[in-house]
């Protein structure tokens, strides 16, 4: 990162040692020598410190660190959104595969572990779905490329947010299915463990 070396350039322009700088911000002078040699980062109130005391903006203090910054914030993102992802389909399979199993041993109690996996699974379902939303990818494409650390140019872009209400209708259409498919499963089972 290049704040390290701007903290540097700043400090010997002005011919400031870490000490006398590490005073005029609040902070200890090792704090000053992790900066510069980049071991850890100023939080917000010390850039702005280190903006007043330097008398330059924190954009020129922090040039080059906001693309770095930006790419990892992205990194992080992504990581999120495969861990969620991977969770929200363990979960979901877990609940699928054991529905049958559940109502053959427990019978009319099988509701109470199947409501809970089924609450866990939704869960992560939302928070899958709030990163989608903050990140604006929806489509299965944007979704690829967003999981993949890429964006889409500004028309394919376009042509994905085109696509949006088709496959909001066949997500209704699927989930539709699947719930009565659902319904049909545990009806049979009451059906089949009542007599």
């Amino acid at each position: 990162m290049e704040l390290g070396n701007q903290i540097k350039k700043y400090r010997s322009e002005r011919k400031i040692s870490q000490e006398q700088l590490a005073d005029r911000i609040y902070v200890s002078r090792q704090t000053i020598s992790n900066w510069e040699n980049e071991k850890s980062y100023p939080d917000v109130n010390s850039l702005v410190l280190l903006s007043e005391v330097f008398q330059t903006s924190i954009d020129n203090l922090i040039k080059g660190d906001i693309e770095i910054m930006k790419e990892k914030i992205d990194e992080q993102e992504i990581k999120k959104f495969n861990y969620y992802g991977n969770i929200f389909s363990l979960h979901f399979i877990i609940m699928i595969l054991s529905a049958a199993p559940l109502f053959f041993w427990l019978e009319k109690f099988a509701f109470i572990p199947f409501g809970i996996l089924f609450v866990i699974t939704m869960y992560w379902a939302l928070k899958v779905e709030k990163l989608k939303k903050d990140n604006d990818v929806q489509t299965y494409k944007e979704i690829v490329a967003f999981t993949e650390g890429k964006r889409l140019d500004e028309i394919q872009k376009q042509r994905e947010i085109g696509k949006r209400p088709y496959q909001n209708m066949l997500k209704v259409i699927v989930s539709a299915v699947v719930t009565m498919a659902v319904c049909f499963l545990i009806g049979l089972l009451l059906h089949l463990f009542g007599n």
